[in-house]
């Protein structure tokens, strides 16, 4: 069963359990948000995720019947196309499962990127590879030209029909996707309960398909899952999900309205869904949780006062990994607020789920926030569908990349407040010396992660940053992250610094319709960002570099390195030291 250890009882559990929260969000009871008419009314219609676990909303012999037959078949690969909550969690289960015993290859296409998209066709054969599209409306981007991509490829080695018997859809009822796979006939369609949101959906067939794909026993998972939800629901001190909800919420009363999310690798992918969930459900009305995951602990050895600490121990296959994730512990400040959580198996992952979605509905009680709408992230993808029409906004100014070093031309795109800015090193001094204490950096990338040097120059400047001014660094992966954190980046409090990046495609793929290329759409979703934070009065820049090679990106990481610098110099200068 879930296990924790929480360091002490917050006052807001006793608040919880009064005012019967855990009960009444188990018995969809939407006037806990009557704070609103708005947040109300969106309650009553998307609380149907809260018994999932004792009555599934869908057939979980159907699932297993297909999962089973389709390896048996044959089937030896699944890739699965979407964005955001149709996504994460099937990451989670299955990237968590992967080392043990996954029965089949499990990838996940959530990016526009055409190296990432070339990646998965170069170890996919089309006659054993299934191909799921998981998405709730059936008319996100994203998925739709990426799946025209991914089919106009197979299409060179497999017949149409045949095809198509290699296509799943995972749907709301009434969807375009639905009515497309129908009359093209494709292997199955999953229906998706309207009544449960995408981030909100780990346990119900967006979740429980790729799980079942994978190997992972659907009565085991959900029998897990149904001793949580009686946990989870019950009005008393002990439940987990309000000792969570306490943590977070009055942590967050006394300014720390972070936390950084600490696991050894195997739990990191549970911290991308962890991600969604609290910054997407509660980033908004100028209020917001944000989660930090992937930290380097050196940099919480002193309190910075604006974050807790919530570490999950998780199964290790080495003993050396178990220890030095325990040492790197001990370098904590003992004075910085933390919750201990352990993972053993992957059945014990849908414990969590339900006591993380428990107490994130919580805390939207508490915080006065509506957990299941996400109003900025639905005008930011307005904005990208008006530059698909539209075509590009011009650049403030172009550049070549960098200095002495010909590279090529960098576009740069500037929110207001920057505007007297003329070159890249000015625009980069500027943003970064917006960073105050309390603030957040994101680097939001819509580059590929894949290939020798990329991430690491992407994780350098992170780390560059969080190291130099003490405050949190993300490093966000477009377009998933507009899913994602980018709700709270746009409608949470104005405390975020955040440098956009994409690039031109040394290879790009073409589309038939609606954008130009991937590498197109990548690139109208990052000016569509840095003017939906502009319009929010964020500070932002975006940089579009010439090409996304690793050379290109190491190269802007030494740039950031000496801004930093030259910013550090002058504020010992202003200091007197």
């Amino acid at each position: 069963m879930i296990t924790g250890d929480m360091e002490k009882l917050y006052p807001s559990a006793k608040t919880l359990v009064k005012d019967c929260v855990a009960s009444r969000i188990h018995g969809k009871d939407a006037t806990l948000y009557d704070f609103s008419d708005e947040a109300r009314a969106c309650a009553e219609s998307f609380m149907g995720w809260t018994d999932l676990a004792s009555h599934p909303a869908c057939s979980l012999e159907r699932i297993q019947e297909f999962a089973d037959e389709a390896v048996a078949g044959g089937i030896n690969t699944v890739v699965l196309i979407g964005q955001g909550g149709s996504t994460q969690a099937p990451m989670t289960i299955t990237k968590y499962n992967k080392q043990d015993h996954n029965r089949v290859t499990f990838r996940t296409l959530d990016s526009d990127s055409p190296v990432r998209l070339r990646e998965v066709l170069a170890t996919a054969d089309p006659r054993t590879t299934l191909i799921i599209i998981s998405s709730k409306s059936g008319g996100t981007i994203e998925p739709r030209l990426v799946l025209s991509a991914l089919r106009d490829a197979f299409a060179q080695v497999m017949p149409a029909d045949e095809l198509a018997r290699h296509l799943v859809a995972v749907t709301d009822p009434g969807s375009e996707l639905e009515r497309q796979a129908a009359e093209e006939g494709w292997a199955a369609v999953f229906s998706g309960e309207p009544t449960v949101g995408g981030r909100f959906s780990a346990l119900s067939v967006f979740g429980l398909l790729p799980a079942a794909l994978a190997g992972i026993d659907l009565r085991s998972f959900m029998d897990h899952a149904i001793e949580a939800e009686r946990l989870c629901s019950e009005d008393a001190i002990d439940n987990p999900a309000i000792n969570l909800a306490a943590f977070l919420y009055d942590n967050y009363l006394k300014g720390r309205n972070k936390f950084s999310f600490l696991t050894p690798k195997r739990g990191r992918v549970l911290g991308l869904w962890i991600e969604q969930l609290v910054a997407e459900s509660l980033g908004k009305d100028g209020q917001g949780i944000l989660p930090n995951i992937e930290i380097d602990t050196l940099l919480l050895t002193a309190d910075p006062g604006d974050r807790s600490v919530i570490m999950y121990q998780t199964k290790a296959d080495l003993w050396d990994e178990s220890k030095n994730f325990e040492m790197s512990l001990a370098y904590i400040d003992p004075s910085i607020p933390r919750q201990h959580y352990r993972i053993d198996s992957v059945e014990e992952l849908a414990e969590h789920f339900i006591m993380w979605e428990y107490a994130i509905a919580m805390c939207g009680y508490l915080m006065k926030v509506c957990p299941f709408d996400q109003p900025d992230v639905a005008s930011a993808k307005a904005v990208v569908l008006d530059i698909l029409r539209d075509g590009q906004p011009a650049p403030d100014f172009t550049q070549d990349f960098i200095d002495d070093v010909h590279m090529g031309e960098a576009e740069v795109r500037l929110a207001p407040l920057f505007a007297d800015c003329t070159d890249v090193r000015g625009a980069l001094r500027a943003l970064l010396g917006s960073i105050k204490p309390g603030d957040f950096f994101a680097l939001n990338a819509f580059l590929p992660f894949t290939g020798e040097g990329r991430r690491e120059a992407l994780e350098a400047i992170r780390h560059d940053v969080a190291e130099s001014f003490g405050v949190v660094s993300c490093l966000e992966v477009g377009p998933r992250y507009l899913h994602s954190t980018g709700q709270l980046q746009k409608g949470g409090p104005n405390c975020g610094v955040f440098l956009i990046l994409s690039a031109d495609e040394l290879k790009d793929v073409p589309l038939a319709r609606e954008a130009e290329s991937l590498g197109a759409l990548a690139k109208a979703q990052a000016s569509g960002d840095l003017i939906t934070l502009a319009d929010r009065g964020r500070r932002c820049v975006h940089l579009h570099l010439p090409d996304n090679s690793g050379v290109t990106l190491r190269c802007l990481a030494e740039v950031v390195n000496g801004v930093i610098a030259d910013l550090l110099v002058d504020r010992a200068l202003e200091a007197g030291e």
